[in-house]
């Protein structure tokens, strides 16, 4: 099957659909070709060893690249980054449309949602069925995240995207709360699928032994992680209090790997508090984050009450179960019945210490070997739903379904 990946942003660029979903739709027998725009994401300047010009074709690894011309933007302003959007769509939807192969399927990557209008434009000339992958519900996200706080232009966009959903031939969503926010916008339950996202496997496999330091500083102690951005989305005095409320317990430990905007704080709040069982690691490569993973003992996911959280899967639960480890899941919704389905952890309500601390000493005193069934149960099922095999697997059949529809 031959097969036209349309997004707006693609290897060297830090992006998931990128070049490893290329490959292994190459490696399952089928013919990718990539139109992308130049890489700019996330400094908006265009990367050393690229020029911006009309457009450049090159090869990554064997996949075929067509680039093309945009205005590169990623700054808060969102006069700037709706052009840098339209310039790329626009681009996208001439060369798509004069310039590529005949593809059997587009798959359409979505943000931003200028790029499924792109892809209607080159079905509309080319005949060619269009799956749409949504990993943001716009513009409920829009609006979380303050990018756009103007009513009128958010229902602009709500409508937008309604008509993009009845153009393109299936939606993909990343987790089951999206597609019922789908179905609660009319669009029909059986044009979508639910496939959930995997986890940089590469980065995970090419783990590098933890440094010394931190071997040393994690043995012989029960390490509860929490790896990835720590923010205020993440409510992470939580867990301070609760590690204060576990210190009597000598081996337990709250290890925080990675950086954010409130870790200086609250580093500064665990030493001015003596709250002596956390611990906190610097930022670093995935290759290196798998190798403190596999120290731990449970692996901590968190977010602040809010809906929006409760229709989703926080990425790092995909990393979490396939380095296979125990998970103690303390977000509501999708990501905790996960969780539940894979039987390889506990559930705690999140911004709820009482939650927490029961959910932990639950774990805690687990016998060894159930707790090493957790974790060879997270593995598992990792590896048969949610790996980058099963997921292209499962994306192969929705092509093959709108290609002969």
């Amino acid at each position: 099957m031959k097969i036209l990946l349309l997004t707006q942003w693609f290897d060297p660029e830090p992006t998931f659909k990128g070049l490893a979903f290329a490959k292994e739709l190459m490696r399952q027998g089928h013919e990718v070709h990539v139109l992308t725009g130049f890489p700019n994401y996330p400094s908006g300047k265009i990367y050393d060893g690229y020029k911006l010009k009309l457009y450049q074709r090159e090869e990554i690894e064997g996949i075929s690249i067509l680039r093309v011309a945009l205005y590169p933007n990623h700054d808060s302003s969102a006069l700037r980054r709706i052009l840098n959007y339209i310039s790329f769509a626009f681009m996208a939807m001439l060369f798509g449309i004069f310039a590529t192969k005949k593809a059997d399927v587009i798959y359409a990557y979505h943000p931003p949602l200028t790029v499924g209008i792109a892809a209607i434009f080159i079905k509309l000339f080319r005949r060619t069925p269009i799956v749409y992958d949504i990993q943001d519900m716009w513009p409920d996200t829009l609006k979380a995240t303050g990018m756009l706080n103007n009513k009128k232009i958010l229902n602009f966009i709500g409508s937008v995207c309604k008509l993009v959903y009845r153009f393109v031939d299936h939606i993909v969503v990343l987790c089951p709360g999206f597609k019922q926010l789908l179905i609660e916008r009319d669009v029909p339950k059986e044009k979508i699928s639910v496939i959930y996202n995997w986890c940089d496997e590469q980065g995970l496999t090419q783990a590098k032994p933890a440094k010394l330091e931190y071997q040393q500083l994690m043995q012989n102690k029960f390490n509860i992680v929490f790896a990835g951005n720590m923010g205020k989305a993440q409510a992470l005095d939580t867990i301070l209090e609760v590690a204060k409320q576990l210190k009597n317990i000598q081996d337990i430990q709250f290890v925080f790997v990675g950086g954010g905007t409130e870790t200086e704080r609250l580093k500064q709040r665990s030493i001015i508090e003596n709250i002596s069982n956390a611990v906190f690691i610097p930022q670093m490569p995935m290759a290196e984050v798998g190798g403190v993973l596999k120290l731990s003992d449970l692996l901590l996911v968190h977010l602040k009450k809010d809906p929006l959280f409760e229709i989703t899967v926080p990425s790092k639960t995909q990393a979490y179960m396939a380095i296979g480890k125990p998970v103690l899941m303390a977000v509501a919704g999708d990501a905790a019945e996960l969780v539940q389905k894979a039987e390889c952890g506990g559930i705690a309500i999140s911004e709820d210490e009482a939650s927490l601390e029961h959910a932990i000493l639950k774990i805690y005193y687990l016998p060894i070997r159930e707790r090493l069934q957790m974790g060879i149960n997270a593995q598992t099922f990792y590896k048969q739903e949610l790996s980058l095999e099963s997921g292209v697997k499962q994306f192969v059949s929705i092509f093959e379904k709108v290609k002969h529809d």
